[in-house]
């Protein structure tokens, strides 16, 4: 049996709210700065569509960009990446491999060792608080 999380267009339609499935399901983008006051407590940011853990607090950090950004993703998280050439850019696409939910992009301009940040759109995530 397959890990994934596969449903239909319109099941994904029925669960989730316009923006997300407009921003997840057709990879498209939340206006910058759309998601003021993001948690800062201790916890783990899920997939909004299907749960998965994808990135923990510890790795977020202000990069001003106007959408929320980490350092690295959780270990073991399903993050996938696939070359992005729209709108005339060369980018890496990130996504959630266990449901094919459009997170965000990856950029080589971030802190820490690997360098890299990851700019994810706040309506890709949930959060759940360690207790």
């Amino acid at each position: 049996m397959s890990d994934k999380n596969i449903r239909s267009d319109e099941e994904w339609r029925e669960m989730l709210d316009a923006e997300t499935y407009r921003v997840t399901r057709q990879a498209g983008t939340e206006r910058a700065f759309s998601h003021p006051g993001f948690p800062k407590s201790e916890g783990v940011f899920h997939c909004s569509c299907c749960g998965a853990e994808l990135f923990e607090q510890s790795e977020k950090f202000e990069s001003g960009c106007g959408w929320p950004s980490f350092s690295a993703p959780k270990d073991g998280a399903p993050v996938g990446e696939t070359h992005d050439l729209s709108f005339g850019m060369r980018r890496t696409e990130v996504h959630c491999d266990k449901c094919a939910a459009h997170l965000g992009h990856v950029f080589p301009d971030g802190p820490g060792p690997g360098g890299l940040r990851y700019c994810i759109n706040g309506v890709s995530l949930d959060f759940k608080e360690k207790k």
